[in-house]
């Protein structure tokens, strides 16, 4: 059974949020559509995401272990596990669908903080003296991210805007993801677009990205 990892990524409840709203409909679509995958979903804001500090590594993105670890206290303990926790369901997955608004031109901090914990060396990147490199190749591995904004940004000045799906197109690639699809649900708050036509627009945006995906 192949695993899809779902990550929501705002404060807002579901009905209030344009990009949960339009996530929920992509990967409900994509549960009907296969019989191969299990759906694992992880709320950024529900659920607990360790901010990171430096008692928690023993070198460049390895945490501690052993006596280092011993020697933490009891909450920081918690973080720890918390965080090889969430590294390990990243590792498990074999899709990635992440929804997110776009927040002064980037994503939601905590988006940064989540992959943060989970990019680990040993386990999703191998960091020596001489190079960095990703680790997830070793897989047939997917990632569509569904991005909501307020304006309409066309592709000649898209790069200026949209640099989170820029970074998450990079990061992906650089672990080794084979595919990247992205959902852009523009003119939310735009008198020609709005709300309702812009989350239309993208429900057929999520049949031309399934139809890429699956076979």
């Amino acid at each position: 059974m192949r695993r899809l990892l779902y990550i929501p990524v705002n404060s807002k409840t579901e009905d209030q949020s344009v990009s949960k709203t339009v996530g929920r409909a992509f990967v409900d679509t994509w549960m009907e559509r296969t019989s191969e995958y299990e759906m694992v979903e992880l709320d950024l804001y529900r659920e607990y995401i360790p901010e990171l500090n430096a008692k928690f590594f023993r070198s460049r993105a390895q945490l501690v272990t052993g006596e280092a670890y011993a020697a933490l206290g009891q909450d920081e303990q918690g973080a720890v596990d918390r965080i090889n926790q969430l590294c390990d369901q990243f590792l498990s997955a074999d899709m990635y669908v992440i929804a997110a608004p776009m927040w002064s031109v980037f994503f939601p901090a905590i988006l940064k903080r989540y992959l943060d914990c989970v990019i680990q060396h040993g386990k999703v990147i191998y960091v020596s003296s001489e190079k960095v490199e990703g680790l997830l190749g070793n897989k047939e591995r997917n990632m569509v991210y569904i991005q909501s904004s307020g304006g309409v940004y066309p592709a000649l000045v898209s790069a200026k805007f949209n640099h989170g799906v820029n970074y998450l197109h990079d990061i992906f690639k650089f672990l080794g993801i084979q595919r990247f699809e992205k959902i852009m649900v523009e003119g939310v708050d735009t008198p020609k677009v709005g709300r309702d036509k812009a989350i239309e627009k993208a429900r057929g945006d999520i049949d031309t990205v399934i139809g890429k995906l699956l076979p």
